[in-house]
């Protein structure tokens, strides 16, 4: 059997292991269950959790059995780790219709087949808990001090962190607790900045149950500067094609600094690692080829072969002069929009975020119509705009969109 320990290591997957030796014989000798959490904070994943999920993909193609954990339960209270603020409260309504959007992403990258990986919902046991039998069942076994000095409640002591945010780590321990009794789960993963609540499931375990169970965290998914990636002008790279486009999400991966091209074709797709390195060293203006590898792959995996194609012609038309711009974003404009102001319709459109952002652009020399730089902030749209019943929008370097009048 393949030891995923390794497969995760060569990768660049590997931030922290609670046992690393233990850890590597355990992967490499038998076939265990593990978990992530995954809290609905919104109705879609987004790239920042995409790297968990190829890491259960890469540990499940190794044999494993990932247990998907869904946090009707923890989404109550909301994960301090990383916050500066509180996070808003959801209804029960809204927290359940998040976890069953996250159910239907979660199926493109696990198999979940005849048992082979579970979905799971914390809400099943911790919506049910007696608050004075967890209390006598667990209390015992969290320290307040080393609660208190956990790195993801540092950044909330400014602003003060509530009481409802402190029990969030007794909490993520218990899940661990329960997943280890109903399913034999041995081992939790997350983003490196759960480690603090990994440890506490960890310890939990050692000492309720006294059985040998571990952690280990994922590096997140940063640029070569430091600065967390996929987060765009508008907001988070969704994977929810109605929130982020498949040909926005191409374009994202297309367009990534070239230093970070090696470590996203490692963590994002499942090349084999020897055309990863090739791919990363290619230097100057061959390094685009690798970029579009990496655009195609990712949002294969994603979206589907279909959309990645359509992507790809799309972006070929744009920049090689090839391909159809039928497959490029959209926006409708109707006869009643002609005499508008062009900030209006983009706005309605979703190409700006606002139209704030569009007279920025526009002061900035970063919007064209039609080749043209858009130079008044009040243009308006005219009918000889539509050239074959289509205008096309540049914003800023490489975002283009169709506005089709219809």
């Amino acid at each position: 059997m393949t030891n995923a320990y390794d497969i995760l290591e060569e990768r660049g997957f590997i931030a922290q292991c609670t046992h690393e030796e233990e850890v590597r014989e355990l992967l490499g000798q038998e076939k265990i269950s593990f978990y992530i959490g995954f809290d609905p904070t919104a109705d879609s994943l987004h790239a920042g959790h995409f790297i968990a999920l190829m890491g259960m993909a890469h540990m499940q193609r190794a044999g494993h059995r990932p247990i998907c954990l869904v946090g009707g339960g923890t989404g109550t209270v909301g994960d301090p780790s990383g916050r500066t603020d509180m996070r808003q409260m959801m209804t029960d309504d809204t927290i359940e219709h998040n976890c069953e959007c996250f159910k239907k992403q979660m199926a493109r990258f696990i198999d979940f087949e005849e048992g082979r990986a579970l979905i799971v919902n914390n809400g099943d046991w911790l919506r049910q808990l007696n608050y004075i039998g967890l209390l006598r069942e667990v209390g015992a076994h969290f320290s307040v001090n080393r609660m208190l000095a956990a790195e993801c409640y540092k950044q909330r002591w400014e602003r003060g962190l509530t009481f409802l945010e402190f029990n969030y780590m007794v909490m993520q321990a218990y899940d661990y607790l329960e997943l280890n009794r109903r399913y034999d789960c041995r081992m939790q993963m997350g983003g490196d900045d759960q480690w603090s609540n990994i440890i506490a499931g960890v310890e939990l375990i050692r000492r309720k149950e006294s059985r040998p169970v571990f952690g280990l965290t994922f590096n997140l998914l940063t640029k070569s500067d430091g600065r967390k990636m996929g987060k765009t002008a508008s907001g988070a790279l969704w994977l929810d094609p109605e929130k982020t486009s498949p040909y926005d999400f191409y374009q994202y991966w297309r367009n990534v600094d070239d230093g970070d091209v090696e470590k996203c074709l490692a963590l994002l797709t499942f090349l084999p690692m020897e055309e990863v390195h090739r791919l990363g060293a290619l230097q100057d203006a061959k390094i685009n080829e690798a970029k579009a590898v990496l655009a195609y792959e990712v949002t294969k995996l994603v979206h589907g072969e279909a959309e990645a194609e359509k992507a790809k012609k799309a972006a070929e038309a744009l920049f090689r002069g090839q391909g159809s711009v039928d497959e490029m974003p959209t926006i409708d404009a109707h006869r009643e929009d002609i005499g508008k102001k062009l900030l209006d319709i983009l706005a309605a459109g979703g190409a700006i975020a606002s139209k704030a952002e569009g007279r920025r652009l526009i002061q900035q020399n970063g919007l064209t119509l039609n080749n043209e730089r858009v130079a008044d902030i009040d243009h308006v749209l005219e009918e000889s705009d539509f050239q074959s019943g289509a205008a096309l929008i540049r914003k800023g370097k490489k975002k283009y969109y169709r506005l089709v009048l219809r």
